[in-house]
């Protein structure tokens, strides 16, 4: 069982895959641990930019068939046959706010990280890869521990959630707070 965990900065895919892969004893591979251990960042303004094309030659042998693969990275590194699921972890963009206040981001990054949240950049960007194995899973959502939806997921016993922040942001005329005019 080959799995990855994507998406945004701040949805929590570090953790819930150090969790998942204790229960279900997988090996976990961090693609930004690997990416910076083969000195494959280059940094750029506040962003730090990577060259996909060799991430993705390094990371293809590291692959097992027993592994979690998490990074928000994964749409562009990895191929659709090398993997069973993908889960989307996605987060309430206000709440990533706050994470990102915490981490010491800028304004202008955490807008973008957030903007991108809202527009559901990873999720697409995934489903683009990898059509039918991406499952997307709210976390900001307690009700249910995210782990037992990945369970859930792994088992093939939950569909996608239906996440649409733009929507939820909209509403709360909050565009300007995310996208700069």
């Amino acid at each position: 069982m080959t799995i990855v965990i994507t998406g945004n900065p701040g949805v929590g895919k570090h953790t819930i895959a150090k969790e998942i892969s204790q229960k279900k004893h997988l090996v976990v591979i961090d693609i930004n641990e690997i990416a910076k251990n083969e000195n494959l960042f280059e940094k750029n303004d506040e962003t730090n930019d990577v060259d996909t094309e060799k991430l993705k030659e390094i990371l293809r042998p590291k692959i097992s068939t027993k592994s979690i693969i998490v990074g928000h990275l994964a749409p562009y590194v990895l191929d659709k046959n090398q993997i069973d699921n993908v889960i989307v972890l996605r987060r309430n963009p206000y709440d990533l706010l706050d994470v990102y206040t915490d981490r010491g981001y800028s304004e202008e990054k955490s807008r973008e990280n957030a903007g991108s949240e809202i527009l559901g950049v990873t999720a697409f960007d995934a489903i683009n890869q990898f059509e039918e194995k991406v499952v997307e899973i709210n976390v900001s959502d307690k009700k249910i521990p995210v782990v037992e939806k990945i369970e859930k997921v792994i088992s093939g016993k939950k569909d996608s959630e239906q996440i649409d922040w733009l929507e939820l942001v909209t509403k709360n005329d909050d565009l300007k707070k995310f996208f700069v005019d």
